[in-house]
């Protein structure tokens, strides 16, 4: 069983950039949806991170993490292997 990530994103956000470099860092797979390019995610965005508008959003495994600084925070912790299925 694979993790499931998910970044929304949208074109020139250096904060996506940022959160998508770290994942692949630590080998992690995700999918990324840019809700530029797909305008009718956004809503889809918005309600699983509670209204939340800004890029990226990071979801792990159906647990809302964040933006990049949470995403961040969690791995310095050593708390996203949590949220990680073990394979």
């Amino acid at each position: 069983m694979s993790n499931n990530i998910i970044v929304y994103s949208s074109n020139f956000c250096n904060y996506c950039v940022q959160a998508k470099k770290l994942l692949e860092k630590l080998n992690l797979s995700y999918n990324e949806i840019n809700i530029q390019n797909f305008p009718e995610k956004r809503d889809e965005m918005l309600l699983k991170s509670n209204g939340k508008r800004t890029v990226p959003q990071i979801f792990v495994n159906d647990h809302y993490v964040g933006g990049f600084d949470e995403l961040n925070k969690l791995v310095q912790k050593g708390e996203l292997d949590s949220l990680l299925l073990n394979e």
